[in-house]
Protein backbone atom coordinates (compact mmCIF):
# COMPACT_ATOMS: atom_id res chain seq x y z
CA UNK A 1 0.00 0.00 0.00
CA UNK A 2 1.49 3.48 -1.11
CA UNK A 3 1.93 6.12 1.43
CA UNK A 4 -0.67 9.32 1.55
CA UNK A 5 0.63 12.18 -0.37
CA UNK A 6 0.46 14.24 3.48
CA UNK A 7 2.39 11.41 4.99
CA UNK A 8 5.17 11.19 2.44
CA UNK A 9 5.57 15.08 2.66
CA UNK A 10 5.54 15.22 6.66
CA UNK A 11 7.95 12.36 7.02
CA UNK A 12 10.17 14.71 4.28
CA UNK A 13 9.81 17.40 6.60
CA UNK A 14 10.65 15.38 9.65
CA UNK A 15 13.57 14.16 7.81
CA UNK A 16 15.01 17.84 7.24
CA UNK A 17 14.38 18.75 10.47
CA UNK A 18 15.59 16.13 12.65
CA UNK A 19 18.83 14.82 14.11
CA UNK A 20 18.41 10.90 14.46
CA UNK A 21 20.80 9.17 17.14
CA UNK A 22 21.16 5.64 18.14
CA UNK A 23 23.15 4.94 20.93
CA UNK A 24 25.39 1.79 21.29
CA UNK A 25 25.87 0.83 25.03
CA UNK A 26 29.18 -0.72 26.68
CA UNK A 27 30.95 -0.47 29.81
CA UNK A 28 34.33 0.81 28.34
CA UNK A 29 32.37 3.05 25.86
CA UNK A 30 29.36 4.26 23.61
CA UNK A 31 29.15 4.30 20.32
CA UNK A 32 26.89 7.17 19.01
CA UNK A 33 25.89 7.16 14.84
CA UNK A 34 23.95 10.23 14.04
CA UNK A 35 22.27 11.25 10.77
CA UNK A 36 22.44 15.17 10.52
CA UNK A 37 19.52 16.80 8.40
CA UNK A 38 21.03 18.13 5.03
CA UNK A 39 23.78 15.31 5.16
CA UNK A 40 23.74 12.02 3.40
CA UNK A 41 26.55 10.41 5.31
CA UNK A 42 26.39 9.07 8.55
CA UNK A 43 28.89 10.22 11.45
CA UNK A 44 29.90 8.14 14.42
CA UNK A 45 31.21 9.41 17.90
CA UNK A 46 32.56 8.14 21.14
CA UNK A 47 31.71 8.47 24.84
CA UNK A 48 32.79 7.31 28.04
CA UNK A 49 30.59 4.77 29.40
CA UNK A 50 28.53 5.96 31.93
CA UNK A 51 29.18 9.88 31.20
CA UNK A 52 25.58 11.58 30.52
CA UNK A 53 27.15 14.31 30.33
CA UNK A 54 29.22 13.86 27.69
CA UNK A 55 26.37 12.29 25.76
CA UNK A 56 24.16 15.51 26.32
CA UNK A 57 27.34 17.95 25.20
CA UNK A 58 27.80 15.68 22.52
CA UNK A 59 24.18 15.91 21.24
CA UNK A 60 23.68 19.08 21.97
CA UNK A 61 27.00 20.46 20.03
CA UNK A 62 26.05 18.21 16.55
CA UNK A 63 22.23 19.99 17.15
CA UNK A 64 23.67 23.88 17.32
CA UNK A 65 26.34 22.77 14.05
CA UNK A 66 22.92 21.13 11.76
CA UNK A 67 20.65 24.40 13.04
CA UNK A 68 23.45 26.63 11.48
CA UNK A 69 22.30 25.31 7.86
CA UNK A 70 18.17 24.43 8.60
CA UNK A 71 15.67 25.44 10.40
CA UNK A 72 15.66 24.84 13.86
CA UNK A 73 17.05 20.99 14.28
CA UNK A 74 15.00 18.38 17.20
CA UNK A 75 16.86 15.48 18.72
CA UNK A 76 15.41 12.02 18.42
CA UNK A 77 17.84 8.93 20.33
CA UNK A 78 17.25 5.29 20.24
CA UNK A 79 19.07 2.68 22.42
CA UNK A 80 18.10 -0.66 22.85
CA UNK A 81 16.74 -2.01 26.69
CA UNK A 82 19.29 -4.18 28.30
CA UNK A 83 21.49 -3.59 31.21
CA UNK A 84 21.91 -0.09 31.68
CA UNK A 85 18.09 0.60 32.33
CA UNK A 86 16.14 3.27 31.49
CA UNK A 87 18.28 5.91 33.52
CA UNK A 88 19.55 7.38 30.25
CA UNK A 89 16.09 7.49 28.70
CA UNK A 90 15.01 9.65 31.57
CA UNK A 91 18.48 11.97 31.56
CA UNK A 92 17.62 12.77 28.06
CA UNK A 93 13.89 13.50 28.40
CA UNK A 94 14.90 15.93 31.01
CA UNK A 95 16.97 17.71 28.83
CA UNK A 96 14.13 18.28 26.05
CA UNK A 97 15.53 15.37 23.72
CA UNK A 98 13.11 12.71 22.56
CA UNK A 99 13.99 9.27 23.59
CA UNK A 100 12.56 6.12 22.18
CA UNK A 101 13.97 2.47 24.02
CA UNK A 102 13.57 -0.38 21.87
CA UNK A 103 13.09 -4.11 22.40
CA UNK A 104 16.38 -5.55 20.24
CA UNK A 105 14.47 -8.81 19.84
CA UNK A 106 11.99 -7.02 17.37
CA UNK A 107 14.09 -5.96 14.89
CA UNK A 108 14.83 -7.70 12.00
CA UNK A 109 18.40 -9.27 11.06
CA UNK A 110 19.88 -11.37 8.70
CA UNK A 111 18.96 -15.01 8.60
CA UNK A 112 22.58 -16.22 6.98
CA UNK A 113 24.28 -18.74 8.62
CA UNK A 114 26.88 -16.58 9.75
CA UNK A 115 25.84 -12.77 9.80
CA UNK A 116 28.62 -10.00 10.63
CA UNK A 117 27.64 -8.14 14.13
CA UNK A 118 30.44 -5.31 15.49
CA UNK A 119 29.07 -2.01 17.20
CA UNK A 120 29.16 -0.14 13.92
CA UNK A 121 27.19 -2.42 12.28
CA UNK A 122 24.52 -2.48 14.98
CA UNK A 123 24.51 0.97 15.13
CA UNK A 124 23.50 1.58 11.68
CA UNK A 125 20.77 -0.80 12.10
CA UNK A 126 19.23 1.21 15.03
CA UNK A 127 19.38 3.82 13.29
CA UNK A 128 17.70 3.29 10.12
CA UNK A 129 14.80 1.16 12.35
CA UNK A 130 14.31 4.34 14.30
CA UNK A 131 13.81 6.93 10.96
CA UNK A 132 11.51 4.18 9.72
CA UNK A 133 9.56 4.21 12.89
CA UNK A 134 9.19 8.00 12.38
CA UNK A 135 8.17 7.60 9.19
CA UNK A 136 4.99 5.74 10.40
CA UNK A 137 6.63 1.98 9.67
CA UNK A 138 4.83 0.59 13.23
CA UNK A 139 6.00 -3.25 12.00
CA UNK A 140 9.80 -2.58 11.95
CA UNK A 141 10.40 -3.07 15.79
CA UNK A 142 8.60 -2.90 18.63
CA UNK A 143 9.47 -0.18 21.21
CA UNK A 144 9.58 -0.48 25.37
CA UNK A 145 6.97 1.68 27.09
CA UNK A 146 9.23 2.79 30.23
CA UNK A 147 7.90 2.54 33.67
CA UNK A 148 8.13 5.51 35.90
CA UNK A 149 10.76 5.75 38.57
CA UNK A 150 8.06 5.22 41.28
CA UNK A 151 6.38 2.17 39.70
CA UNK A 152 9.51 0.75 38.42
CA UNK A 153 10.63 1.00 42.23
CA UNK A 154 7.75 -0.76 43.59
CA UNK A 155 7.47 -3.72 41.70
CA UNK A 156 11.00 -4.84 42.97
CA UNK A 157 9.31 -6.29 45.80
CA UNK A 158 7.67 -8.96 44.02
CA UNK A 159 10.85 -9.19 42.34
CA UNK A 160 12.97 -9.75 45.32
CA UNK A 161 10.54 -11.77 47.19
CA UNK A 162 10.97 -14.31 44.30
CA UNK A 163 14.78 -14.54 44.10
CA UNK A 164 14.69 -14.54 48.15
CA UNK A 165 12.41 -17.42 47.78
CA UNK A 166 14.36 -19.60 45.60
CA UNK A 167 17.45 -18.69 47.89
CA UNK A 168 15.55 -20.25 50.72
CA UNK A 169 14.65 -23.43 48.87
CA UNK A 170 18.60 -23.71 47.77
CA UNK A 171 19.37 -23.66 51.68
CA UNK A 172 16.51 -26.24 52.60
CA UNK A 173 17.35 -28.40 49.46
CA UNK A 174 21.31 -28.52 50.47
CA UNK A 175 20.68 -29.20 54.45
CA UNK A 176 18.03 -31.93 53.38
CA UNK A 177 20.93 -33.40 50.88
CA UNK A 178 23.59 -33.43 53.38
CA UNK A 179 21.50 -34.60 55.91
CA UNK A 180 20.02 -37.55 53.94
CA UNK A 181 23.37 -39.38 52.45
CA UNK A 182 23.91 -40.05 56.67
CA UNK A 183 20.73 -41.68 56.94
CA UNK A 184 18.18 -38.87 58.37
CA UNK A 185 15.40 -38.22 55.69
CA UNK A 186 13.05 -36.58 58.23
CA UNK A 187 14.73 -33.51 59.29
CA UNK A 188 12.97 -29.85 58.33
CA UNK A 189 15.40 -26.87 58.66
CA UNK A 190 12.08 -24.34 58.67
CA UNK A 191 10.93 -25.88 61.57
CA UNK A 192 10.88 -23.61 64.83
CA UNK A 193 13.52 -25.95 66.79
CA UNK A 194 15.63 -26.50 63.79
CA UNK A 195 19.21 -25.75 66.17
CA UNK A 196 17.80 -28.43 68.91
CA UNK A 197 16.73 -30.93 66.58
CA UNK A 198 19.68 -30.81 64.73
CA UNK A 199 21.96 -31.41 68.43
CA UNK A 200 19.59 -34.50 68.76
CA UNK A 201 20.38 -35.99 65.37
CA UNK A 202 22.03 -39.32 64.67
CA UNK A 203 23.00 -41.27 61.86
CA UNK A 204 21.59 -44.03 60.11
CA UNK A 205 23.72 -46.37 61.85
CA UNK A 206 23.62 -44.63 64.75
CA UNK A 207 26.60 -42.18 65.30
CA UNK A 208 26.30 -39.12 66.20
CA UNK A 209 26.04 -36.46 63.62
CA UNK A 210 30.13 -35.75 62.47
CA UNK A 211 31.63 -32.49 63.84
CA UNK A 212 32.40 -30.86 60.86
CA UNK A 213 28.89 -31.66 59.34
CA UNK A 214 27.28 -30.35 61.68
CA UNK A 215 29.09 -27.20 61.51
CA UNK A 216 28.51 -26.99 57.89
CA UNK A 217 24.83 -27.39 58.60
CA UNK A 218 25.42 -24.94 61.39
CA UNK A 219 26.39 -22.09 58.54
CA UNK A 220 23.51 -23.36 56.18
CA UNK A 221 21.64 -23.04 58.99
CA UNK A 222 22.41 -19.07 59.36
CA UNK A 223 22.02 -18.37 55.81
CA UNK A 224 18.70 -19.54 56.23
CA UNK A 225 17.72 -17.80 59.01
CA UNK A 226 19.22 -14.37 57.68
CA UNK A 227 17.10 -15.21 53.94
CA UNK A 228 13.86 -15.92 55.95
CA UNK A 229 14.01 -12.71 58.12
CA UNK A 230 14.52 -10.81 54.73
CA UNK A 231 11.98 -12.30 53.51
CA UNK A 232 9.22 -11.85 56.06
CA UNK A 233 10.50 -7.97 55.89
CA UNK A 234 9.65 -7.83 51.98
CA UNK A 235 6.48 -9.45 52.85
CA UNK A 236 5.22 -7.06 55.02
CA UNK A 237 6.66 -4.01 52.98
CA UNK A 238 4.81 -5.78 50.29
CA UNK A 239 1.52 -5.76 52.59
CA UNK A 240 1.77 -2.25 53.84
CA UNK A 241 2.04 -1.06 50.69
CA UNK A 242 -1.44 -3.48 49.20
CA UNK A 243 -2.90 -2.00 52.17
CA UNK A 244 -2.47 1.84 51.45
CA UNK A 245 -3.24 1.33 48.35
CA UNK A 246 -6.51 -0.36 49.40
CA UNK A 247 -7.17 2.64 52.04
CA UNK A 248 -6.39 5.27 48.99
CA UNK A 249 -8.68 3.79 46.38
CA UNK A 250 -10.77 0.60 47.23
CA UNK A 251 -11.46 -0.14 44.05
CA UNK A 252 -7.24 -0.60 43.26
CA UNK A 253 -6.09 -3.40 41.54
CA UNK A 254 -4.59 -5.61 44.18
CA UNK A 255 -7.41 -4.99 46.48
CA UNK A 256 -10.36 -5.97 43.89
CA UNK A 257 -7.82 -8.91 42.86
CA UNK A 258 -8.07 -10.05 46.45
CA UNK A 259 -12.32 -10.17 46.55
CA UNK A 260 -12.05 -12.92 43.58
CA UNK A 261 -11.92 -16.37 45.26
CA UNK A 262 -8.77 -17.95 44.59
CA UNK A 263 -6.48 -15.33 43.94
CA UNK A 264 -4.21 -14.95 47.56
CA UNK A 265 -2.46 -11.67 48.49
CA UNK A 266 0.81 -12.63 47.19
CA UNK A 267 -0.35 -13.73 43.85
CA UNK A 268 -2.40 -10.25 43.56
CA UNK A 269 0.32 -8.20 44.27
CA UNK A 270 2.83 -9.77 41.81
CA UNK A 271 -0.30 -9.16 38.77
CA UNK A 272 -0.66 -5.57 39.71
CA UNK A 273 2.88 -4.70 40.38
CA UNK A 274 4.33 -6.73 37.66
CA UNK A 275 1.26 -5.79 34.43
CA UNK A 276 -2.14 -4.03 36.06
CA UNK A 277 -0.43 -0.57 36.83
CA UNK A 278 0.58 -0.49 32.98
CA UNK A 279 -1.76 1.16 30.85
CA UNK A 280 -3.15 -1.60 27.85
CA UNK A 281 -5.60 -0.60 24.97
CA UNK A 282 -6.86 -4.02 24.39
CA UNK A 283 -6.65 -7.34 25.07
CA UNK A 284 -4.15 -7.95 22.42
CA UNK A 285 -1.79 -5.37 23.70
CA UNK A 286 -1.90 -7.28 27.92
CA UNK A 287 -1.56 -11.00 26.63
CA UNK A 288 1.21 -10.23 24.29
CA UNK A 289 3.13 -8.94 27.30
CA UNK A 290 2.36 -11.65 29.12
CA UNK A 291 3.82 -13.69 26.01
CA UNK A 292 0.62 -16.16 25.77
CA UNK A 293 -0.08 -14.70 22.35
CA UNK A 294 -0.29 -17.75 19.62
CA UNK A 295 2.76 -17.70 16.97
CA UNK A 296 1.03 -19.60 13.87
CA UNK A 297 3.22 -21.60 11.32
CA UNK A 298 1.07 -21.20 8.12
CA UNK A 299 2.75 -21.54 4.54
CA UNK A 300 1.59 -23.49 1.70
CA UNK A 301 -0.14 -26.61 2.88
CA UNK A 302 1.81 -26.23 6.37
CA UNK A 303 -0.46 -25.13 8.92
CA UNK A 304 0.30 -25.65 12.76
CA UNK A 305 0.49 -23.67 16.04
CA UNK A 306 4.30 -23.40 17.07
CA UNK A 307 2.75 -22.50 20.68
CA UNK A 308 2.89 -19.11 22.80
CA UNK A 309 5.31 -16.82 21.77
CA UNK A 310 6.97 -16.16 25.04
CA UNK A 311 8.31 -12.49 24.19
CA UNK A 312 6.56 -10.83 27.31
CA UNK A 313 7.18 -10.65 30.97
CA UNK A 314 7.93 -14.06 32.22
CA UNK A 315 7.48 -13.48 35.41
CA UNK A 316 3.97 -12.35 34.36
CA UNK A 317 3.60 -15.60 32.25
CA UNK A 318 4.15 -17.69 34.85
CA UNK A 319 2.09 -16.42 37.72
CA UNK A 320 -1.18 -16.66 35.31
CA UNK A 321 -0.45 -20.51 34.54
CA UNK A 322 -0.10 -21.39 38.24
CA UNK A 323 -3.38 -18.93 38.74
CA UNK A 324 -5.60 -20.68 35.77
CA UNK A 325 -4.80 -23.90 38.04
CA UNK A 326 -6.61 -22.57 40.60
CA UNK A 327 -8.74 -21.20 38.79
CA UNK A 328 -10.21 -24.59 37.66
CA UNK A 329 -10.25 -25.11 41.37
CA UNK A 330 -11.91 -22.75 43.00
CA UNK A 331 -13.93 -20.96 40.56
CA UNK A 332 -15.87 -24.07 38.82
CA UNK A 333 -19.00 -22.21 38.47
CA UNK A 334 -17.43 -19.52 36.41
CA UNK A 335 -17.70 -19.38 32.63
CA UNK A 336 -13.70 -20.02 32.15
CA UNK A 337 -13.81 -22.90 33.94
CA UNK A 338 -16.57 -24.76 32.30
CA UNK A 339 -14.99 -23.66 28.93
CA UNK A 340 -12.00 -25.65 29.80
CA UNK A 341 -13.89 -28.21 31.31
CA UNK A 342 -15.67 -28.70 28.16
CA UNK A 343 -12.61 -28.32 26.22
CA UNK A 344 -10.46 -30.79 28.19
CA UNK A 345 -12.84 -33.28 29.54
CA UNK A 346 -11.03 -36.40 30.79
CA UNK A 347 -7.72 -35.58 28.95
CA UNK A 348 -4.31 -35.55 30.86
CA UNK A 349 -1.04 -34.80 29.84
CA UNK A 350 -0.32 -32.70 26.89
CA UNK A 351 -3.65 -31.46 25.74
CA UNK A 352 -4.71 -30.51 29.61
CA UNK A 353 -1.29 -28.15 29.16
CA UNK A 354 -1.65 -26.92 26.37
CA UNK A 355 -5.65 -25.87 27.33
CA UNK A 356 -4.49 -24.30 30.64
CA UNK A 357 -2.24 -21.77 28.96
CA UNK A 358 -5.25 -20.76 26.63
CA UNK A 359 -6.86 -20.41 29.70
CA UNK A 360 -4.60 -18.28 31.22
CA UNK A 361 -4.40 -16.08 28.15
CA UNK A 362 -8.36 -15.73 28.70
CA UNK A 363 -8.01 -15.28 32.69
CA UNK A 364 -5.64 -12.51 32.00
CA UNK A 365 -7.60 -10.83 29.37
CA UNK A 366 -10.33 -10.73 32.27
CA UNK A 367 -9.10 -9.81 35.23
CA UNK A 368 -7.80 -6.89 33.18
CA UNK A 369 -11.35 -5.95 32.57
CA UNK A 370 -11.99 -6.52 36.26
CA UNK A 371 -9.40 -3.77 37.07
CA UNK A 372 -9.79 -1.03 34.78
CA UNK A 373 -13.71 -1.57 34.20
CA UNK A 374 -15.27 -3.22 37.19
CA UNK A 375 -16.18 -6.21 35.05
CA UNK A 376 -16.32 -9.22 36.91
CA UNK A 377 -15.62 -12.51 35.57
CA UNK A 378 -18.72 -13.88 34.19
CA UNK A 379 -19.74 -16.38 36.90
CA UNK A 380 -16.95 -15.91 39.51
CA UNK A 381 -17.40 -15.91 43.10
CA UNK A 382 -17.05 -13.10 45.62
CA UNK A 383 -14.95 -14.14 48.78
CA UNK A 384 -17.39 -13.00 51.68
Amino acid sequence: MSAHPTQIQAAAQLQANTLFASLELSKARWLVTVSAPGSDKLSRHQVPGGDGQALLELLWRLQAAAARRSAPVMIIVIQEAGLDGFWIHRLLVQNGITSHVVDPASIAVNRRHRRAKTDKIDGVKLLRTLMAWMRGERQVCTMVQPPSPEDEDRRRLARERARLLKERIQHTNRIKGLLSGQGIPDYDPLHRDRRGRLAALTTGDGRPLPKRLETEIGRELDRLELVASQLAAVERERDALMAQTAEADARAAPAALIRLRGIWPELAALLWLEALFRRFENRRQIAAYAGLTPSPWKSGGIDREQGIAKSGNPRLRRAMIELAWFWVRHQPGSALSRWFVERVGAARGRVRRIAIVALARKLLVALWRYVTQGVVPEGAVLKG
